[in-house]
């Protein structure tokens, strides 16, 4: 993710992180290319800010009494004052920069409704590391949960409307991936502070451990063969080809067919690898937009095409391949040779964690609360068998958290699929995102919608309007700002 996912994947360092000046304000030049369909043409300034929030919202021994610093991002921009609703971003698994500045339809949409914006950083992300960089260390990781989390964002919530003397503004929350999911379960846990939720791309039910765990890489193999059949028969041909040379040991052919800075020299690098190239064909699928992006990677437009065609477009398989995953690891052609084991680290998230602290904390939450026992097996999907059961998730979280996994957790505590008695969720997915058959498709009731985007990538919708839009995107964003509309106007009339 993981889900996304991340941000998290590649653990990429944020544009403006580095020169604390520009890391303060939201660049206006950040959306100048944008089309938007609302009035006006937002170009917001956030300001960086720091909420001071509880440590441990569910114990009044050891550290309930002690607090930790929030970071958030908050502009006013547009709202009208004491009216206005209030759009709060659940900030996911990364800075929270990097969500804000891919999340242009929030600021659209506030633009066109009055609204009070705010992004919220999740505790152990970004810059809000509760013990500094001790924060991953064992026990002080143990705060970091999902039911921590949105107690974080109720708090915060609770507080700065008060202190901007918001009181009776309705609060709708927004998230992406992960994000989408805490914005479903804000919602469900929280329903006196939040009186809707837009979950994009949020995968709900495969992280509560229901659903094939072939479905993942299935469908991103989907995305390739839906592009060029031919493609997911050239990927796979080089896979094979790359398990034959493993076999025959033939490991300085594979150091010089992939540019390895290092010669492999066992199958556990073998197997490292395999997940470097799989996961390449990950964010693939997952960023497959109609126009350049540097969300978790820099990607051309419509990646998938352009991997397609790299594939197809070499008379060697694994030079073939190696070039294609390139489009991932080595945009800049700053890499003269892939080392292995830094660009790539093994998790308890088979789709990737990324790397530096951010990957630290969504592999502890892989380890506890968020399910995703994927396999690639090579028979539904392209991709060279890579198991990865419940058991070989215990082993593995045993030996690097000291926890036990808690399979089907997030499903009783957030309620997994039976979601009918909940209200006012938008579950919106774009048929290109892998993730997308993880989450809601169908619509449960009149105010449980869901919104499929045939031509939408992950979490597409969220993104600001582009003149490469398709039209199913714009589509949806219509639909769901109508809905927030209604929802925010219900609310009020029972405020006000």
């Amino acid at each position: 993710m993981a889900v996304w996912w991340s941000l998290f994947l590649l653990g990429l360092t944020v544009l403006c992180e580095g020169d604390a000046a520009a890391s303060r304000t939201f660049s206006a030049s950040t959306w100048k290319h944008s089309r938007y369909p609302f009035r006006g043409d937002p170009k917001p300034q956030f300001e960086e800010k720091y909420f001071t929030q509880i440590l441990d919202h569910f114990n009044y021994n050891s550290l309930g009494n002690g607090t930790y610093s929030q970071r958030y991002l908050i502009t006013d921009q547009y709202w009208r004052k004491d009216y206005g609703p209030i759009f709060f971003y659940t900030g996911n698994e990364g800075d929270i920069w990097n969500f804000a500045q891919n999340s242009g339809f929030v600021v659209e949409l506030a633009a066109e409704q009055g609204a009070l914006v705010i992004f919220a950083e999740h505790r152990y992300y970004g810059k809000s590391l509760p013990f500094g960089e001790e924060s991953f260390n064992i026990p002080n990781i143990g705060l970091l949960t999902v039911e921590q989390a949105l107690a974080d964002y109720a708090v915060m919530i609770t507080e700065l409307k008060k202190d901007l003397g918001a009181d009776k503004c309705p609060v709708i929350v927004f998230g992406g991936s992960y994000g989408g999911m805490l914005s479903v379960y804000m919602r469900v846990r929280y329903p006196n502070i939040v009186a809707g939720a837009l979950a994009a791309s949020a995968p709900i039910l495969s992280t509560a451990g229901m659903g094939d765990s072939r479905q993942f890489f299935r469908d991103v193999t989907a995305d390739f063969e839906n592009c060029n059949p031919a493609c997911k028969d050239a990927v796979r041909s080089a896979f094979q080809k790359l398990q034959t040379l493993a076999q025959q040991e033939d490991y300085a052919r594979i150091q010089s067919a992939f540019s390895l800075c290092k010669t492999p020299s066992s199958s556990k690098d073998i197997h490292q690898l395999n997940g470097f190239l799989r996961n390449a064909f990950t964010l693939l699928a997952m960023m497959d937009y109609p126009y350049n992006t540097s969300f978790m990677s820099v990607m051309p437009a419509f990646p998938v095409k352009v991997a397609c065609e790299t594939m197809l477009n070499r008379s060697e398989v694994l030079s073939a391949l190696r070039d294609t995953v390139g489009i991932v690891y080595n945009s800049t052609g700053e890499h003269a040779c892939y080392d292995l084991y830094s660009l790539y680290v093994e998790c308890a998230d088979p789709t990737g964690c990324g790397l530096g602290f951010n990957s630290f904390a969504w592999d502890y939450q892989a380890c506890t609360e968020i399910e995703m026992c994927f396999e690639s097996n090579n028979v539904t999907d392209m991709f060279p068998p890579m198991p990865f059961t419940e058991s070989m998730r215990e082993q593995y979280c045993a030996k690097r958290w000291a926890v036990v996994p808690r399979p089907g957790w997030l499903k009783t505590q957030y309620w997994g699929d039976a979601l009918s008695t909940a209200s006012n969720i938008i579950f919106s997915n774009g048929d290109l995102d892998p993730w997308a058959n993880g989450g809601i498709r169908t619509s449960l009731s009149k105010s449980l919608i869901a919104i499929n985007i045939p031509e939408g990538a992950h979490h597409l919708d969220l993104r600001a309007s582009n003149a490469a839009d398709p039209a199913s995107v714009i589509k949806a964003r219509q639909t769901e700002a109508a809905l927030i509309a209604q929802w925010v106007k219900t609310a009020r009339e029972k405020t006000f």
